[in-house]
């Protein structure tokens, strides 16, 4: 049967190519490298307060970390959705996902916002022992990301209402897209990490 197999041709160099721009992926591997060593300042510390990070997650608001995710997700969905849309040629239908994203990304900080007077109500604060103060490192961190996020989303957005953007040519909407679905994964291995296993 090996006779019958046929050599499919390479797919066109444009096919190929990363998404978005090479100044962004550098960004993104700066923002995995942070937080790979704030990981390792989380285990680090696990391993020596067992006990207190077994305690902490269960002080935390286990629904605003759950919304957060839900938020994050639905964000980097619609904003998928906004360049699939555009490479399409449908330019209103990605401005209107794109706005769609933004929305839901703007929620995340009113969340936060939320959950951090929550916890302060509760003495909740990086000083009421180890597994706090790591928990506000990380999700601090990542909230300042989400706010570059944010901004270029917003930058984008603009940009897209302009004419800025066309099917040929949206390396800005993909490396916008790239840099919030980064920011995703990264929450989304803060949230059982702080909210769920500790």
């Amino acid at each position: 049967m090996s006779g019958l197999a046929i050599a499919m041709p390479p797919p066109p160099a444009a096919d190929r190519r990363i998404p978005g721009n090479h100044g962004i992926w550098v960004g993104i591997t700066c923002e995995f490298v942070e937080f790979a060593l704030l990981f390792s300042v989380y285990f680090i510390a696990r391993a020596h307060y067992p006990e207190a990070f077994a305690a902490g997650g269960a002080r935390l608001s286990s629904l605003a970390g759950g919304a957060i995710t839900l938020l994050m997700i639905t964000s980097s969905l619609f904003i998928a959705c906004a360049v699939v849309s555009l490479r399409a040629g449908r330019r209103r239908r990605s401005i209107l996902w794109l706005g769609a994203g933004l929305l839901a990304a703007l929620g995340y900080p009113l969340v936060k916002y939320l959950e951090f007077g929550w916890n302060l109500e509760h003495g909740v604060t990086g000083g009421a022992g180890i597994f706090f103060t790591v928990y506000y490192y990380l999700t601090l961190t990542h909230l300042v990301h989400a706010f570059w996020g944010i901004l270029g989303m917003l930058w984008a957005l603009g940009r897209h209402l302009a004419g800025a953007y066309t099917p040929e040519r949206h390396d800005g909407l993909e490396a916008l897209a790239s840099y919030w679905h980064a920011t995703d994964i990264v929450w989304l291995a803060i949230f059982p990490l702080l909210y769920v296993m500790a």
